[in-house]
């Protein structure tokens, strides 16, 4: 079984458009037999993508900071709950119970999970893709300025074995089953 980590938003005032999307994530997860690791809250895409994966099959493994814990945002979809101490535990954590690391639309949090992942990658931690999910272009900035860096001379590796860009569920599918 292929182990997946998925991070994205737990917000609630998210287009449908994305929604939709972590729903079919999910869905395609649980079609391929696959695990999703992710953060285990119940609210935003996090909450749609385990919805999902569960409803099609997929394991479901939430990776859980105390303090989701104590403020009662953990989701009820869970079939392990791993609980760890904060949030850099967490990105540890989901990183070592997964075979690939997939980026949907989300904020803060997810730019850190995204680039914890890389930098840990570049400096020889591990060798494990990222992926992002580029649903309606909302990765489009990012990759400019990852671009734009690279360019300068600020990003010493070759970031193209280890990020890439997927613009449909199709795209993150052929990815995912040659991962």
């Amino acid at each position: 079984m292929k182990s997946i980590a998925v991070f994205c938003a737990a917000s609630e005032s998210i287009d449908t458009l994305y929604v939709d999307a972590a729903h079919e994530v999910g869905a395609l997860l649980g079609r391929l037999g696959a695990e999703l690791v992710y953060g285990g809250a119940r609210f935003g895409l996090m909450e749609a993508v385990a919805r999902s994966s569960k409803d099609n099959g997929a394991k479901v493994t939430g990776v859980v900071p105390y303090i989701l814990e104590e403020r009662e945002r953990v989701s009820y979809l869970l079939d392990e709950k791993i609980n760890c101490n904060n949030l850099s535990d967490r990105k540890d954590i989901m990183l070592q119970r997964s075979d690939l690391l997939v980026a949907l639309p989300g904020g803060i949090g997810t730019l850190d999970e995204i680039f914890h992942i890389l930098a840990a990658a570049t400096i020889g931690y591990h060798n494990k893709r990222v992926v992002l999910y580029n649903v309606n272009g909302f990765w489009n900035g990012l990759v400019k300025v990852i671009d734009d860096m690279g360019k300068a001379g600020f990003i010493r590796s070759n970031l193209d074995n280890m990020l890439l860009v997927v613009e449909t569920l199709a795209e993150l599918e052929r990815v995912i089953n040659k991962n």
